[in-house]
This record gives structure tokens, sequence and C-alpha cells, in this order.
């Protein structure tokens, strides 16, 4: 109870928050701020990824109620596993160190986790910067092609993006969580696929909402290049061989045609070994699904690998 004796409302014991950072005390003190002042009060996990800017300091001053997971290394969306084994809660809420969730929406995401069970994760809508403009990549998953059952809470997806949604936490935890090999940059993908694969549903809502305020900290070119890797070894571990020739083909036509391209295929090529070992080819019916986003991925700004 606040000094002052008014009475605070009491946690949503549902969801619980993970943010993962690294280096950038100064915008993830922002991001606790937002998070400290949702009407929900989750618990919130931060998991630093080795920063030596004196985030963890920072955070136990400031915000004494978060607790810190202090990584040896820089882990990458790894951190996110680590700080989903420390959730007692049903549902995990991501966020980045530059993404907030607005007030309500957590508590709308658990009620529909909570009325569809066979539904592993809710995507928000993406408000960026201080206008808050609509993220690009918001009408594409707004008018999905893919088909959803009779009583779906909002349009079916095959993906979703880590720092603007909600999971269940034992799904995640089932399929593994993200990959060490993938390490960050478009992690997503591989997780989703594991997840449709053993029969889970994923949605997205635009009435859960997420601000993105994008950091000016972070390698572009180095992102890119993780990025394409993922995605080309995303595809060869889960798609039959026609499914995953088609998307090297559209991914490495719509990339830049330059090192940071050429750098990313080697990487690529180099795991080819490790994508045989263990590559697992999803069912029919999420091949289906892949084949359908096919056209609108050509057709995408959003998704092309640029920068």
């Amino acid at each position: 109870m606040p000094a002052d004796g008014t009475p605070q409302a009491p946690f949503d014991e549902r969801v619980s928050v993970v943010v993962i950072t690294r280096n950038r005390r100064d915008q993830l003190l922002r991001v606790l701020g937002e998070l400290a002042r949702l009407p929900e009060r989750p618990r919130v996990i931060v998991v630093d990824n080795a920063s030596d800017d004196g985030t963890a300091e920072a955070v136990a001053r400031r915000h004494p109620r978060v607790r810190t997971i202090r990584c040896r290394g820089n882990l990458g969306a790894v951190a996110r596993n680590i700080g989903t084994d420390a959730v007692t809660t049903p549902y995990v809420a991501f966020c980045d160190d530059d993404t907030w969730w607005r007030p309500g929406a957590l508590t709308r995401a658990a009620d529909v986790l909570d009325a569809h069970p066979g539904l592993a994760s809710v995507t928000g809508r993406i408000l960026v910067g201080p206008d808050e403009r609509e993220d690009p990549i918001t009408p594409e998953l707004r008018h999905s092609p893919l088909p959803a059952s009779g009583d779906a809470p909002g349009p079916a997806l095959l993906s979703f993006l880590a720092g603007a949604t909600v999971l269940r936490a034992d799904a995640f935890r089932a399929a593994g969580g993200f990959s060490a090999r993938l390490w960050l940059g478009g992690e997503e993908e591989l997780l989703a696929l594991d997840l449709a694969g053993a029969g889970w549903q994923m949605c997205w809502r635009e009435d859960v909402v997420v601000h993105h305020m994008p950091s000016r900290q972070r390698d572009r070119r180095r992102r890119r290049e993780l990025g394409i890797r993922n995605t080309l070894w995303t595809a060869w571990l889960r798609r039959p061989w026609r499914g995953a020739w088609r998307h090297t083909v559209d991914v490495l036509r719509g990339a830049p045609k330059d090192l940071a391209t050429a750098r990313a295929v080697l990487e690529a090529t180099a795991g080819a070994g490790w994508v045989l070992r263990h590559r697992r080819v999803v069912p029919e019916s999420v091949e289906d699904g892949l084949r359908a986003l096919e056209e609108p991925r050509r057709r995408s700004k959003a998704r092309r690998y640029i920068g």
C-alpha cells in the first residue's frame, strides 16, 4: 500500500513481462517506468545480456521490484528463454528495451488466451515513435491471408514479433524456446513453425497495443546479415525442398547485392551440415499456410532485408 494509504490494484496473476537488454541503460529505464505505470502491475523480469554500462545496478536502484538476471555473455534471444524459465504465471509478455505495452493490453491478451486454449500467442498492434504511426508490418498482419478457424480471436499468423507478443509460457517451453544457433534476427520464425507444427494457433489483435521507440544503438548491417542467414536456415530446417528453394530465391532476389548479403549467404552455407542434421519438415497443413504467404511476402515492403 502506498504511503498515502490508497490501496493499489492487485497484480494480474496471469502475465509476467520479460525484457531482454544489452547496453541500453537509459532506454531500458524508460521502458521499466512505462511498465511500472500499467494498471495490471505485472511482474517484470529483466535479463541483462552482459551489459557493461551499469544497467543492472541502475535497475536495482530505480526499480527494486524488478528482478534482474545477469548473463555472463551476450546470449541474444536465448535470454528470453532464461526469463521465461523464471516466470510462474501462465503467460509471458516479451518486451525489448525499446518497446512497452499500452495500459490494458496485457489484460486483453490474457483474456484472449484464457478463452482460446489452443492459442499459443497474441501479437499486438505496434505504434512507432512519438507520433505513434503504425509499424509497416501492421497492415500485413491485419489482412493476413491465412485461413482462421471459426472461433478465431483475430487474423491467423504463422509467426510473431517477439517484442510485441504475449505467449502461453508452457507452449513456449515445450517448443524449446529460441534457438541458440540463430542467436538474434528473425529468430521467431523457427519457433513459430515449431509451435504451428505442434498444433498451436497464433493470432494478431487490433486492441492489444505496443509502443516502439526504435533505438539508434544498433548495427543495422549485421542485423540484416543475421536476418538473411536465419530465414534461410529456417526454411531449410522446416520446409520441404521445393518450398525451401522458393523461399531462398525470393529472399536473395529482394536483398541488396552487396557484401553484407554475400556474408549472410556464406554463413548460411557454412551451417548446412547443422541444418541437415536438425531438419524436421512441418506438417502439410503448415506448409500450405507458408505457400499462401509467399506472394504477399514478395510484395511486402516491411519484410525486405535492407539497411
